[in-house]
């Protein structure tokens, strides 16, 4: 079972036409997600567009999802940055608004090491009332976290789970293998690629932060309903109908600007991105709508 739910949507930021954060749109936007598949929401993570928020916006959207729809849904606060004190400040905030865990990127542009990276974590634990999901994702922070640094931090009291974004099946699979050889079995392993979803699914994962769950939550819901159910065949079927859209979405362009174009012609009030994120070109649009029209969306 998946603690924080099977789909957890990695929550777009709404903001106005003047760049402002748009509360009222976010409460709205929760409520939909979490009437279309979404079992959790992480708000202000890297979808949120986390690095443009100030310490005070990113209190106020965990207030107000938390307020919204955190008696239907796991809500997840994005609180980690490039620094260990101001992580630790706004892990310690973040209790006071209710949410049910904290999802801790590893420090980006530094490029700590090792053993740095498990003093980081581990600060963030020990000052934290809150579980804590690691956020791994080379590709945006420029280090991994090694198998060996994730199995000693996984061994942590309150460090529950791994957001897994490596970008890479086998290695998803290495890591549960060592997890489950050092006895350490109730650390859990969510899938942090969409494109990735099924084979994560088969190599340990219990769920997944998803982005394309803004436009297909019913969706990729049913391919867990599926696989619980033993049934791979129709798991694996509604997957790879899916995997274009999944792949248009995530790699177009820089994310989140496809979703967030995407959410928007579905009718979501979202907004234009912050700078330095612009908006999808007239090619991009096209090519988003397409994808949309393909899959029956539009």
């Amino acid at each position: 079972m998946a603690t924080y739910g099977e789909v957890i949507t990695a929550m777009l930021t709404p903001f106005g036409a003047d760049g402002s954060l748009d509360v009222k749109a976010a409460r709205s936007l929760a409520a939909h997600l979490v009437d279309h598949g979404s079992d959790g929401l992480v708000v202000c993570g890297t979808t949120g567009e986390s690095p443009t928020l100030t310490h005070d916006e990113k209190i106020a959207l965990f207030e107000n999802v938390v307020e919204e729809v955190g008696d239907r849904a796991k809500i997840i606060a994005g609180t980690g940055s490039y620094d260990t004190a101001e992580t630790i400040e706004l892990t310690k905030e973040a209790v006071g608004t209710g949410v049910d865990a904290c999802l801790v990127v590893t420090p980006y542009y530094s490029k700590p090491p090792q053993n740095g990276l498990l003093a980081h974590f581990r600060a963030v634990a020990d000052a934290s009332e809150l579980p804590l999901i690691i956020y791994d994702i080379p590709s945006r922070t420029g280090r991994r976290v090694e198998r060996p640094t994730m199995v000693a931090l996984a061994q942590h009291e309150r460090i529950a789970g791994v957001k897994d974004a490596v970008g890479d099946a086998t290695e998803t699979a290495s890591l549960r293998a060592d997890l489950d050889a050092a006895g350490v079995t109730d650390f859990e392993i969510y899938s942090g690629d969409d494109v990735l979803l099924l084979p994560h699914v088969a190599a340990g994962a219990v769920g997944i932060i998803s982005v394309c769950s803004h436009i297909i939550g019913p969706q990729i819901k049913s391919i867990f309903t599926a696989w619980n159910k033993g049934n791979a065949d129709e798991a694996r079927r509604t997957y790879i109908e899916l995997l274009p859209l999944m792949t248009t979405m995530m790699t177009l362009t820089a994310s989140p600007i496809p979703i967030k174009t995407a959410s928007a012609m579905l009718g979501l009030e979202v907004g234009e991105p912050r700078l330095p994120l612009v908006p999808a070109t007239d090619e991009e649009s096209n090519s988003i709508r397409s994808a949309l029209e393909k899959h029956g969306l539009l």
